[in-house]
């Protein structure tokens, strides 16, 4: 059985993946800032250690082995250009962290557990196409974060591919989560469909479907490839 640790997996996109592989049959331990189960670690990634727990924890609880990381925890927080200098920093701060600092550290134990077993593995990294786009004057730093990941995960498959470590870079648009609810709102609510030609934001399930495929079926030679998934709002 496939052992497979989800990061935010407590709502959205997270618990769509964390579902999804559950009814492939994987074996799926989640994570949230509070736990709401057992099947559920908590880990506050705002706590630079708080990673390195979780890491240990999970690998505890399935055994020593985990065979798939989805790195989807996201912290969404807007900060205005006139905000308070040490306002701005923080949110900058926490931001990085939670986004992209969690996501490496994770990746890097990872990639370290593969090695050692030899086993290889995968990596899934749920970035957004504001990695490519930008985003909102406001959020600055969410789209300097997720552009980090997508450069982190490429990084990781040039360097990793010869031992047997795969990793796969989703880069959904908006996407029918309460994250990005205020900001759609706040953008113009409807109006806002009107960049988008497909009508319509995601549903977590499709992007849950695409991170699905890339954990268990993807072919060993995508690895590195950065999936788009934002009805044609970008298109590269």
């Amino acid at each position: 059985m496939t052992n497979i640790l989800v990061t935010g997996s407590s709502r959205g996109i997270g618990q769509a993946i964390a579902d999804q592989l559950a009814d492939r049959g994987c074996n799926v331990m989640g994570h949230a800032t509070r736990a709401l189960d057992d099947r559920t670690i908590a880990a506050d990634f705002s706590d630079p250690p708080a990673p390195q727990q979780l890491w240990e924890e999970a690998l505890e609880r399935f055994g020593g082995r985990i065979d798939v990381l989805v790195n989807n925890a996201g912290l969404f927080d807007a900060v205005p250009l006139e905000a308070s200098d040490i306002e701005w920093l923080d949110r900058w701060e926490d931001t990085l962290r939670i986004n992209l600092t969690a996501a490496a550290q994770l990746s890097r134990f990872a990639v370290r557990h593969w090695q050692e077993r030899g086993s290889g593995g995968r990596l899934v990294h749920i970035s957004s196409r504001a990695a490519y786009r930008g985003d909102s004057p406001a959020h600055w730093h969410y789209a300097a974060a997720k552009g980090g990941m997508v450069a982190m995960h490429k990084t990781i498959a040039r360097g990793y591919a010869k031992d047997g470590i795969l990793s796969f870079a989703i880069t959904p648009g908006f996407t029918d989560t309460s994250m990005a609810g205020d900001y759609l709102q706040s953008r113009g609510g409807p109006g806002l469909l009107a960049d988008i030609p497909l009508g319509r934001v995601a549903e977590p399930e499709e992007i849950a479907d695409i991170a699905v495929f890339c954990s268990l079926d993807a072919p060993p030679s995508m690895t590195g490839a950065v999936i788009d998934a934002n009805g044609a709002s970008f298109v590269r």
